[in-house]
Parts: C-alpha cells; sequence; structure tokens
C-alpha cells in the first residue's frame, strides 16, 4: 500500500523571504494595552515604541517571533542600499564597552562599515501617513500592519 504524504494541518508556510537576506521590522502600533508575551517578543526583537525600526536575519526563529507581533509591526526584505542608509542617517554610534566589567554579560550591537551601532534604529512618522485606512488593518487590505516585501523600502525612505 502507497503512503500518503505528510502534510501540517493548520500551519501556513511562511516563505515570504529567502534565507540569509535581511528583513527590517518597524513597530507600527503601541503597546498600551497588549498581552504580557507580545510586549516580551517586541523586547526580544529589541523593538519597544512606535516607529522603531531593526534589521534582522531571516531565520526561521525570527519569522516566528514577527508572526506573532504580525498586530504591531510590519516587515519586509531590505535592499543593501536601503540598509546602508538607514544605518549612516538613523544609526546611533555605540561608545561603551563590550561587555560588563566581569565579562558575564556582552551588550547587543552590530559593526557596519567598521563602526559599532545600536541594533535598532529611531524612525520619523512616515511622511503622507501610513496607509489609507491607518495602523489597526493589513498591508494587504490598504493598512499599515504585516508583510510587505519590497515596498518596506519605500516605507523607509519616507521615515529616513
Amino acid at each position: 500500500m502507497a503512503e500518503k504524504p505528510k502534510t501540517s494541518r493548520g500551519k501556513k508556510e511562511n516563505n515570504h523571504s529567502v534565507e540569509g537576506q535581511l528583513l527590517a521590522v518597524v513597530q507600527v502600533r503601541g503597546t498600551v494595552k497588549a498581552r504580557t508575551p507580545i510586549i516580551d517578543t517586541l523586547r526580544m526583537l529589541n523593538l519597544g515604541k512606535q516607529n522603531q525600526c531593526v534589521i534582522v536575519p531571516a531565520t526561521g526563529s525570527i519569522k516566528g517571533m514577527i508572526v506573532k507581533v504580525k498586530d504591531y509591526v510590519t516587515w519586509g526584505e531590505i535592499t543593501p542600499e536601503m540598509h546602508k542608509e538607514v544605518v549612516t542617517q538613523r544609526g546611533k554610534i555605540f561608545l561603551g564597552r563590550l561587555t560588563d566589567r566581569k565579562k558575564k554579560y556582552a551588550y547587543h550591537i552590530f559593526e557596519f562599515a567598521g563602526k559599532k551601532y545600536l541594533p535598532y534604529f529611531h524612525l520619523n512618522p512616515p511622511s503622507q501617513g501610513h496607509g489609507i485606512r491607518g495602523i489597526k488593518i493589513s498591508y494587504s487590505m490598504g493598512g499599515a500592519l504585516g508583510y510587505r516585501g519590497e515596498k518596506i523600502n519605500e516605507l523607509l525612505q519616507r521615515m529616513i
């Protein structure tokens, strides 16, 4: 008897990005009435305020975290040119130590062009607004939340 191929029930495949690519994640909504697991996941992504942005690798665990906070962020694949522009215009140089004095804790930073930066960027609210329907509706329906693909670069350009 032939075996049936195994399928995953109820799980959607999230194949929006290619492994090794960078994703830009922008927090669009505040966390005033958010549940604790959502706030914790946003903190793990180094997001804490509206209009903050992080650039993260497109790994499975990061994608899972993004899907968990999908009602508070928008994300998409960032081009190398936009990545350079965001870092040079909105990045804050990290001047502190890399570890604490007892060498037990390493601070989160990233290197770009030989300089050390904080892992998040404070951006301005976008010129021309977030979308026609606001920050509570999905991007596919005319709002600001969710996956944008390459259009994240246009949003970042308006927010720098």
